[in-house]
């Protein structure tokens, strides 16, 4: 089976796009595979948009910047497919065939019969749960939105292991020496700000992406 994935994150600013790219890099780096992560945003605010590129491979990467043929995307806010608030038109360019597509919505957002399609003609598999909707039942915030999206990824397809997911989270929100934009690391003083104790994030986010995985329904073409 092969380790070589692209993966796109769209969302909006706020939602944790950017930190739910460095956990998936990192956890893959731990899982002995490598990687790479790259954020990209215009304005550093709330509800513009925002996305992440991580390549993870069992080889080394030469790719940088921007990922152009994903074959794995995840919508973090169903207004990246239905109000376009994304960076690439449409939001599945580039899907490479047999890809993956995750989505943070009660129900898959509506596609156009052009756009269904060209994801059938691609084998396209759709996805969708309200990640929202499981931070705020397991987690307590929606500040966990991207944790209940990595989960929901998990779910299917598992690109890194639950235990390297729970070491990097405790290395990121633990103490550990990464270093976050000015927007990015008061979005994870928020969230540590929702619990009284750093292990109680770490095993509540873990919990969150333990349910997000059983959560996850298909939308079939």
């Amino acid at each position: 089976m092969s380790n070589k994935h692209s993966i796109r994150m769209s969302g909006l600013g706020g939602q944790g796009v950017v930190t739910a790219a460095h956990i998936l890099g990192n956890a893959a780096t731990k899982d002995g595979l490598v990687s790479t992560v790259n954020p990209f945003f215009g304005a550093e605010k709330r509800l513009a948009p925002a996305e992440s590129y991580v390549r993870i491979d069992s080889e080394s990467i030469h790719e940088r910047g921007e990922v152009l043929y994903p074959d794995i995307i995840m919508i973090f806010h169903p207004h990246v497919i239905t109000m376009g608030k994304c960076y690439t038109m449409p939001f599945f360019d580039g899907l490479q065939e047999n890809g993956i597509i995750l989505a943070n919505s009660e129900e898959f957002p509506q596609l156009s019969e052009d756009e269904l399609q060209k994801l059938a003609q691609l084998n396209a598999k759709l996805y969708y749960f309200s990640a929202t909707q499981v931070a705020l039942d397991v987690g307590g915030t929606e500040l966990a939105t991207n944790m209940a999206m990595l989960g929901g990824l998990l779910g299917v397809k598992q690109l890194v292991s639950s235990e390297s997911l729970k070491d990097a989270l405790t290395e990121r929100f633990g103490g550990g020496k990464f270093v976050a934009s000015g927007t990015t690391a008061a979005l994870d003083d928020a969230l540590k700000g929702k619990y009284e104790k750093i292990t109680q994030l770490i095993d509540q986010n873990m919990e969150v992406m333990e349910a997000a995985k059983s959560a996850v329904k298909e939308f079939v073409i």
